[in-house]
């Protein structure tokens, strides 16, 4: 898979990508992940992507020109699957659409900042929009990277337990149930027995359980589309 972020603050991405699970990932060749500086492809010469918005108001908005230049050469070299925009005013993604999203070959991420982006980059260039929950932050970077995170996790052979990743939340509908390590007793606190019995069935049942009363105590939404699908 190849990831193309394109960015106006491309210094926020560069780190963070470097390491960890995605940075392992980069260099063992289970992703390509390009930043673009969104201010080499201006024409503006003082290097400027943003300008005032038509019938006034606070902020400013970023123009289509650096953008719809940047994507369009990309879309020259190869063909993407999607171009994505996180943005807070569009559906909340879920984990079956981080899931969806792993078996593509070429997306494109647009990080927004400032007030936005032209609303022709986003009816003429865009053809997925995301958000990542109900809140605002100053640009579309930490965004990128919680999706760039959640989806190179899920490519084959990133994770040493590819298991694992089939047990996280959300991926059966609910929350993970608690999860406990060595040493059994610590500080006079000590782990459910079941947990030590050796008894696989009873295990998982526990688990099963123990996830669904944290789903209907933390998030009850998400409990009552268990239920109902039940």
């Amino acid at each position: 898979m190849r990831i193309d972020i394109i960015s106006a603050v491309p210094e926020l991405l560069s780190g963070p990508l470097d390491y960890s699970i995605v940075g392992r990932a980069r260099k063992a060749g289970h992703v390509e992940v390009v930043i673009h500086d969104l201010r080499s492809y201006t024409t503006d010469k003082h290097g400027k992507v943003d300008d005032y918005p038509y019938g006034g108001g606070a902020g400013l908005v970023m123009t289509p020109q650096p953008i719809f230049d940047c994507i369009q050469s990309l879309q020259k070299q190869r063909a993407y699957d999607e171009v994505i925009f996180p943005t807070p005013d569009a559906p909340v993604i879920e984990q079956q659409k981080v899931n969806e999203l792993t078996l593509l070959n070429n997306i494109i991420l647009l990080c927004g900042h400032y007030k936005g982006v032209d609303q022709r980059v986003r009816d003429e260039l865009v053809t997925l929009e995301v958000s990542i929950g109900d809140y605002v932050l100053s640009g579309g970077e930490l965004p990128a990277m919680v999706l760039v995170d959640g989806i190179v996790r899920l490519l084959p052979g990133v994770l040493g337990d590819a298991e694992s990743a089939l047990d996280d939340s959300f991926q059966d509908g609910l929350l993970s149930p608690p999860v406990y390590t060595r040493p059994a007793n610590f500080r006079g606190n000590t782990i459910p027995e079941v947990l030590t019995s050796g008894n696989h069935n009873e295990i998982r049942k526990w688990r099963e359980q123990k996830a669904i009363e944290l789903s209907k105590k933390v998030r009850p939404d998400l409990y009552n589309k268990f239920i109902n699908k039940s």
